[in-house]
């Protein structure tokens, strides 16, 4: 089945209102059997890609997901990801910087962690956190000692936003194709999801007070994300904003856009030329021999 995700990527240059783009949509599957094999489906082909991607190492992929607290972030790499070879995708989860990462420019603690050519790399929240968290809460700029040369209010911003399209075309020209997920969760099943956290023993280490007072500021939240959105989404390097009310609906979205981009670069298996049918025919004879 394939599901049409255009109506979730953010165009170019498009002013974003997420007031106006839902959280929860009509599902794509009629069942729990039909959501498991739909989420199957996408699964074999997106571990058949990634071999491809792997074989063909030409190219990087790097999918970003940046969501509010319980929107489902960890289950949709989980299960979307649950099929694919590790050796060929690296998960990196980023926390609050350390005093070492403090002490360089806000991209650089990224960076290191983008994912080889041949490989698929996810970033769990990213440097995008630079221009989110810290728009809502600016007096954690403080810690990053800045000068002052990148400008103040406003102009911050902007210069960041410039920044992080200017390294996303640089990893475009260079071979990593980058596409990002804003897992768009409304407040009332945020506050269902964290009940469930409290109610479930197993799941009690996932909730703080501190995510409670994080919800005081939810309307500045959707503010951040609707100027990130806006600046940051390009040809290049889209961002989808995936509804995420229903966590099964989510993973399918987000796993037919994922297996959408690995098709789009037209991997292939690297072909036999003269000199490795050469080479094999050398080592078949060896083996034969043995």
């Amino acid at each position: 089945m394939k599901i049409d995700t255009d109506e979730f990527r953010v165009r170019a240059d498009h002013k974003v209102s997420l007031a106006h783009r839902p959280t929860r949509v009509e599902p794509v599957y009629k069942s729990k059997e039909q959501y498991h094999k739909i989420l199957a489906d996408h699964i074999e082909r997106l571990n058949a890609l990634q071999l491809r991607l792997f074989a063909d190492s030409r190219l990087a992929v790097l999918f970003i997901f940046q969501a509010m607290d319980a929107a489902g972030k960890d289950g949709a790499i989980k299960h979307v990801m649950s099929g694919v070879n590790p050796q060929g995708c690296q998960v990196t989860s980023f926390k609050h910087p350390s005093a070492t990462e403090l002490q360089h420019d806000f991209l650089w603690r990224t960076t290191g962690n983008l994912p080889e050519r041949g490989n698929i790399g996810i970033f769990n929240r990213s440097y995008y956190e630079e221009v989110l968290i810290l728009r809502v809460h600016p007096e954690l700029l403080q810690a990053e000692g800045l000068s002052g040369r990148a400008g103040t209010g406003e102009a911050l911003w902007e210069g960041r936003y410039r920044s992080i399209v200017e390294l996303e075309h640089h990893l475009y020209r260079n071979d990593t194709r980058v596409v990002k997920f804003f897992l768009h969760l409304s407040k009332e099943e945020q506050r269902k999801r964290f009940l469930e956290r409290i109610d479930d023993p197993d799941k009690n280490w996932k909730l703080s007070a501190a995510d409670i007072e994080e919800r005081k500021f939810w309307t500045q939240c959707m503010d951040a994300y609707e100027r990130c959105l806006g600046a940051t989404s390009t040809e290049h390097a889209p961002w989808y904003v995936v509804p995420a009310d229903d966590k099964e609906n989510a993973r399918l979205i987000v796993s037919q856009v994922i297996v959408d981009t690995l098709e789009r670069l037209k991997l292939r298996f690297p072909k036999s030329n003269a000199e490795t049918h050469t080479e094999l025919t050398k080592i078949r004879a060896a083996l034969e021999a043995e």
